[in-house]
């Protein structure tokens, strides 16, 4: 996998209000949702707490791809895209339970691994 360029480190370290995280069901159907329990993990990856997910959890374990749209309080946009994990245990799970609030659930850790990286229509990876 790759890792998020610097000036998007920086960007989602600047990030304001929620993020959208978008899936796509076996016959093509996005479905997009809007996600606040979201935090970096490592330089190559995204974990978004499941939290009350359906169809996204359902998605993601029919194989589905991602993306992550997040926008700074400088009103850039940033769209992070690649392949979906689902963690109900492990390293990445209980790096979540930390961060995600406790009146929560946090039933699995939702990893998206960097792929691609664009700055509105830009390509930055």
């Amino acid at each position: 996998m790759s890792v998020l360029p610097e000036k998007v480190s920086k960007a989602w370290d600047e990030r304001k209000g929620p993020a959208i995280f978008t899936t796509v069901d076996g016959n093509g159907i996005p479905n997009a949702i809007y996600v606040t329990c979201v935090s970096r993990f490592g330089e190559d990856a995204i974990v978004v707490a499941d939290n009350y997910f359906d169809k996204t959890r359902k998605n993601i374990l029919a194989g589905s791809k991602g993306s992550i749209l997040f926008i700074t309080g400088e009103d850039k946009s940033f769209q992070v895209k690649g392949p979906i994990e689902y963690h109900k245990e492990g390293e990445v799970f209980e790096d979540m339970k930390r961060w995600n609030p406790k009146q929560h659930p946090g039933h699995a850790a939702t990893v998206l691994k960097v792929e691609e990286v664009y700055s509105g229509s830009k390509k930055l990876l």
